[in-house]
């Protein structure tokens, strides 16, 4: 029998409104922690992908963000971190600073095909009617609300548009109860598997669809995993099991709901900003943007997908192996950010 979820974690807009309420503002002590870490991990190597967590030692910021992992998972489910000095620092330097606190926060797990773990979310040229776009290589456009492949959703800003690009979250565990007690039968139809396209990456001689609910209860919790676009496209493929109108019905519902005022908050983030969120418990999107590159504005953000250190518990369908071919290679993404020193 279906039954609401985690009703403690149910919030909404009116319950988040306040930004400092989910804002971590670091301290000098946090900066000077963080100084101290860079260095100690720039001597370990230059290169990124080798810094381990005791590559990058923190003390009373480690206690910090061991509770902010602890809001993540078991409280609001989302955070903006603020206050790094980005003018002292090379972009190199800041995504250094940006994997070194990831890595206080889980482990890191490869992205896409080419194993990054380290993504960059900037216009990479690619357009809605390529078969094989992924969210973070579109540029200006709007995303709608989805979820990502791990337990941890993580992004940096470099660099922010000329104008728009907010951060929305939207609270998956509300809408999943608000649905159940309104439309039960769009809730059973979201705990049946349903077909996501694998956008071209799937293991060799793999079918190019896989088969995933949205919903899934675990051990009384909410897990999901919602990406109504790649859902859609998976109809590209003759053998992918064809969507009924129901659930397309639902898949329409959920994404109104997400848009809602009443279900998210949107969320600045400036050059240094970080944001984590909880993948399972939160949906997450972006508003459109303009980009005026000459002017030194790019939208460009780096991106983590983590493991969460203290999440015991996720079904067997969270886990790694379903993307195992993807983490043959350890690599990161390379895009270099627009210059700092255009002129306004």
């Amino acid at each position: 029998m279906l039954t609401a979820l985690e009703p403690h974690l149910a919030w909404r807009h009116h319950d988040v409104k306040d930004p400092d309420s989910w804002t971590y503002h670091l301290s000098a002590a946090d900066l000077s922690e963080l100084d101290a870490a860079l260095i100690q991990a720039k001597k370990v190597s230059s290169d990124l992908l080798e810094i381990e967590q005791r590559d990058f030692p923190l003390s009373a910021l480690a206690e910090t963000l061991t509770g902010i992992e602890h809001e993540l998972i078991a409280g609001r489910g989302f955070v903006r971190i603020r206050g790094l000095p980005v003018e002292r620092y090379s972009d190199e330097d800041l995504t250094l600073l940006y994997w070194g606190i990831g890595l206080h926060l889980g482990e890191p797990w490869p992205q896409n095909k080419h194993g990054h773990l380290m993504g960059d979310v900037t216009d990479q040229g690619k357009a809605l009617s390529d078969p094989t776009f992924r969210g973070n290589e579109l540029g200006q456009v709007a995303l709608d609300y989805h979820t990502d492949g791990a337990d941890l959703i993580g992004l940096m800003c470099l660099r922010s548009a000329r104008s728009g690009g907010l951060s929305m979250v939207a609270n998956a565990v509300t809408i999943h109860n608000d649905l159940l007690a309104q439309r039960p039968d769009l809730v059973r139809v979201l705990y049946q598997p349903l077909p996501y396209d694998f956008r071209g990456e799937q293991p060799e001689g793999a079918k190019p669809f896989y088969s995933f609910p949205v919903f899934t209860a675990f051990e009384q919790r909410l897990f999901v995993r919602f990406i109504p676009h790649y859902i859609r496209a998976s109809q590209r493929h003759a053998e992918a099991p064809r969507l009924s109108d129901t659930a397309l019905e639902a898949l329409d519902v959920v994404s109104a709901m997400a848009r809602s005022q009443e279900y998210n908050i949107s969320m600045d983030l400036a050059p240094g900003d970080m944001q984590f969120i909880n993948n399972y418990h939160v949906l997450h999107g972006r508003t459109a943007y303009v980009d005026d590159a000459q002017s030194g504005y790019r939208r460009h953000l780096k991106r983590l997908w983590l493991a969460a250190h203290h999440l015991d518990q996720r079904p067997s369908q969270f886990r790694r192996q379903g993307r195992a071919h993807w983490g043959r290679i350890r690599s990161q993404s390379r895009i270099a950010a627009v210059s700092r020193t255009a002129k306004h």
